[in-house]
């Protein structure tokens, strides 16, 4: 299906949701993006909710304040269409559609978990810009897995070391997972106690950065002290 076929279908689909559901979703857009599972091979995420604002005109406090955009990714609908003869796009559309609804209602009942995304994704904001941050924001983020989150569209793999592992590691190739795929970067020889990696050329790529956080545990110490934490770039190698 074309994406102009698509956004079409979506339209209509959007006019049969109930009024009430509608509530406070600014907008249903469709993307170009396609959004790879970062565990599972062949898994795309098809669609999310983003909120995005409390206290708009009109709107009254707390959750009933709440604005949202539902996302749909047409290109990660392309990627299992293509390999599905099956596949069954309306279908797909409307599950998805509905079940971005039910978490932006869900948002809406639910402020204060907005509120620790929001404050994650101001950290991740700090950390792009080279600003200080907080080092774990990303433990706050949307949970994908075992030890991977997503800041908007910056996945975390989280990876922590016992103090032994963590001086082991320096200078070495570290493993991780991407997709079903497994990968490894080289660290650098002197680690600091929390160091994020920005990954090129895991496949399929993330919509925004992949990010593998290796992080020495913390101590007795550490609750005196301020932990270390660098960033750094590396290449992903099979």
């Amino acid at each position: 299906m074309r994406r102009h076929d698509f956004e079409t279908m979506v339209r209509g689909m959007v006019g049969e949701l109930p009024a009430e559901f509608r509530e406070g979703i600014v907008e249903v857009e469709v993307t170009g993006k396609t959004v790879p599972h970062p565990v599972r091979a062949g898994i795309y995420t098809l669609g999310e909710c983003v909120p995005h604002a409390f206290g708009a005109p009109g709107g009254g406090e707390g959750g009933a304040a709440l604005r949202s955009t539902v996302l749909l990714h047409y290109g990660s609908f392309a990627a299992l269409a293509a390999g599905d003869a099956a596949f069954d796009w309306r279908h797909e559309a409307w599950d998805t559609l509905t079940h971005e609804v039910r978490h932006h209602l869900e948002w809406r009942a639910d402020v204060g978990a907005l509120e620790a995304l929001d404050d994650a994704a101001e950290a991740n904001y700090a950390r792009q810009d080279g600003e200080p941050f907080e080092p774990l924001f990303y433990r706050r983020g949307e949970p994908l897995g075992p030890g991977v989150t997503k800041v908007e569209d910056d996945v975390f793999v989280d990876v922590p070391l016992s103090r032994r592992a963590w001086r082991r590691a320096a200078g070495r190739p570290l493993p991780f997972a991407w997709h079903g795929r497994s990968y490894h970067v080289a660290l650098p020889a002197a680690l600091p106690d929390v160091l994020f990696v920005t990954v090129q050329g895991a496949e399929p790529p993330p919509a925004g950065e992949l990010v593998v956080v290796v992080r020495r545990k913390p101590g007795l110490r550490d609750l005196v002290r301020r932990p270390v934490v660098r960033r750094a770039e590396a290449r992903a190698l099979p």
